[in-house]
């Protein structure tokens, strides 16, 4: 038995260690081939190595009951599954939308001859980065990754070399960054804090800040609970340090968006869920959940009056991003077991509803340039692929039914009734109410308003286009019918009290 237990253990570090390592040597790997068409067939194969080994590291993770895998340096509760599982689809398929998006990118930052191949190290640097965040079992490792996030993230966001691409690249990184000051701050005032407990690396594990938090001295706890949350909400695009999300997102080459918005931001806030789960209760009155439903309110507020706005295409789903964001924040404070897996339901949905949305981007600037400055309009007549694809996106984001966020908004807004913030669900319900009106608009306008030009003709981007809507939507419907069944269970219910 011992011999087994020892294996399972060696085999199990050993995959975990493979979910960031895979992209790594993937990183290296795209820097081999002189050819265009053998970079894009080596970031393709590395890209389905590494999605595949941080699935099954995924899955592993959920079964394993409420308390997950830990260890020395990795954990992976049922939460960190789903956001690794996340981050693991919308990297391959932004790996494999990539090569479409660079056949017509035209000039970038970098010379021509290898403009690709730094295109693709970034990318799957980035991506590691990201897999290790939804991992590490340490704050301040968390903190370091959040930074390496940012270096590789604002090269690509810069890509296009544009003056608008690299004014954005620089805003982000300087605004994340210096938020990221900030959050590391309060990491050292929490390490000091707790220093009698320990003194090293290892002081700022999350179960050792779990065990020792209530002995804090309530202003150290206070204090570094402030401004951690307060530095990664720069990094998250919370509302009112969100400035650089419009601008990083809408320049960003489409596939890199949706691996922004889709995994980056969410995994940030899993550092933040566990920051409040871990310290909240060292602070009096529900401190760090109020701090949490806060930025969800004022993000919301703050992205309802852009939705209504005709807006160009990758803005207009920046500006959901902040909405979506903010609805996330309201289910983590509500702390709640219905709101805890609205959370869950609802990452997920929004990545796959987003990144479809991102991904039509690359055949409508293709075909439409002017949609970089410009709301399309009348895509149904224009093209049916992209059509689709932009209507499943805007139709799932605004929530409507059978979309999983309709059903993640449900479990939220329900959790906060739950938790007694009734004043607060009803402020929030106006607001998504006022969010869905609209994205709804903008769908329709989208789809059946007045257009021009010739009908566009079916090549690759748009064909791939069609292809990525009928896959992510057998995705969103998977995953809507699995919160239904979810959610009328016992084993539902069970599996809402373990993640809460």
């Amino acid at each position: 038995m011992g011999i087994v237990l020892f294996w399972g253990c060696y085999v199990t570090n050993a995959l975990l260690i493979a979910v960031p390592v895979s992209p790594l040597v993937g990183a290296l790997l795209v820097r081999l081939p002189r050819t265009p068409a053998g970079a894009d067939r080596v970031n393709i194969f590395s890209a389905s190595i590494s999605a595949a080994v941080a699935l099954t590291a995924g899955v592993l993770g959920a079964l394993n009951g409420a308390r997950g895998l830990h260890g020395s340096w990795f954990l992976l509760d049922r939460a960190g599954a789903s956001f690794l599982a996340v981050i693991a689809v919308i990297g391959w398929c932004s790996a494999v939308v990539s090569p479409a998006y660079l056949a017509g990118a035209g000039k970038s930052l970098f010379t021509a001859r290898r403009a690709r191949a730094w295109y693709y190290t970034a990318f799957h640097l980035f991506w590691a980065a990201l897999l290790a965040l939804a991992l590490v079992n340490n704050l301040g490792v968390a903190w370091l990754l959040v930074e390496a996030t940012t270096g590789a993230s604002a090269l690509l966001v810069a890509y296009s070399g544009r003056t608008s691409a690299l004014e954005a690249g620089w805003k982000y990184l300087v605004l994340t960054t210096f938020g990221l000051a900030v959050a590391l701050l309060g990491i050292l005032i929490l390490f000091v804090g707790l220093a009698p407990h320990g003194g090293t690396l290892a002081t700022l594990d999350w179960q050792n800040i779990a065990r020792h938090a209530a002995g804090l001295a309530p202003r150290t706890a206070l204090f570094a609970l402030i401004l951690i949350l307060v530095g990664l909400a720069a990094k998250i695009g919370w509302a009112p340090v969100h400035n650089w999300l419009p601008d990083a997102h809408s320049e960003a080459p489409p596939p890199v968006s949706a691996l922004l918005s889709a995994a980056l931001l969410p995994t940030v806030m899993l550092v933040a869920w566990r920051v409040v789960l871990t310290l909240g209760v060292a602070v009096p009155h529900h401190l760090a959940d109020n701090l949490m439903v806060a930025f969800g309110l004022a993000s919301l507020a703050i992205a309802i009056p852009f939705l209504w706005r005709p807006m160009a295409w990758k803005r207009l789903l920046a500006y959901s991003s902040l909405e979506h964001m903010g609805i996330l924040a309201l289910g983590i404070g509500f702390a709640s077991p219905l709101a805890s897996v609205g959370v869950i339901i609802h990452l997920a949905g929004h990545a796959l509803a987003k990144s479809l949305g991102f991904y039509a981007a690359i055949p409508l600037a293709r075909h439409d340039p002017s949609s970089a400055h410009r709301a399309p309009r009348g895509l149904v007549r224009l093209s049916t692929p992209v059509a689709a694809a932009a209507g499943v996106s805007l139709g799932s984001l605004s929530g409507l039914p059978p979309s999983p966020l309709f059903l993640s908004e449900l479990l939220i807004l329900l959790g906060g009734v739950a938790a007694h913030q009734v004043v607060i669900v009803s402020i929030a319900a106006v607001l998504m109410a006022l969010g869905f009106l609209g994205l709804a608009h903008a769908l329709i306008e989208t789809l059946a308003g007045e257009s021009h030009g010739q009908r566009w003709r079916s090549g690759r981007t748009v064909r791939l286009a069609g292809r990525l809507t009928v896959a992510l939507t057998m995705g969103l419907l998977a995953l809507s019918a699995g919160a239904y069944l979810l959610v009328d269970s016992q084993a539902g219910v069970n599996l809402m009290a373990g993640i809460a």
